[in-house]
């Protein structure tokens, strides 16, 4: 399970571990925006909510923003693990333009999350010629939304309405 660190200002940082979130509450460098009231970590003398975001205290400056960079996990969490030709549910990555034709081998705008049927019913093929169209666009997603992302599906649905609504 992974925590959401967001800066003094309530931007979005980082994505570290429980554990290194529970380090920051403990040394007093941040405080805890949101938990999950379920789950506990215990120690001999404390009990804490498990801390999905938290907010440091001082701000941080953060000089430069670069592009996100690709993953699978990540093409796959934007695509909301379903597939984008027939809206199933994906488990893996299908090329739009095939790297046998020169398509971009790590790029956001030349993968989607696809399953494994539509992705071997397209083949090396582009969808105009396997006759097949995307249901969703794909996109390059922005910083602020990767960390959403990178938490996974089911932490970012617990994650309060308006840290979503900022990151959208």
């Amino acid at each position: 399970m992974n925590t959401l660190v967001l800066n003094a200002s309530y931007e979005p940082l980082a994505v570290v571990s429980v554990r290194r979130a529970v380090i920051l509450i403990l040394t007093e460098k941040a405080v805890v925006e949101h938990a999950d009231t379920e789950k506990l970590i215990r120690s001999a003398t404390r009990e804490l909510p498990t801390p999905l975001v938290v907010r440091l205290l001082r701000f941080v400056r953060v000089p430069y923003r670069r592009k996100v960079p690709w993953s699978r996990g990540g093409v796959l969490e934007r695509d909301g693990r379903r597939c984008a030709y027939c809206a199933g549910r994906a488990n893996s990555i299908d090329h739009i333009v095939p790297t046998s034709r020169g398509g971009a081998q790590r790029s956001w705008l030349n993968t989607v999350a696809a399953c494994v049927s539509c992705n071997q019913l397209k083949a090396d093929r582009t969808p105009n010629e396997a006759g097949m169209s995307l249901l969703i666009d794909p996109f390059e997603p922005k910083a602020h939304r990767a960390l959403v992302l990178a938490l996974g599906v089911t932490a970012a649905e617990s994650l309060p309405e308006w840290l979503i609504a900022s990151t959208a």
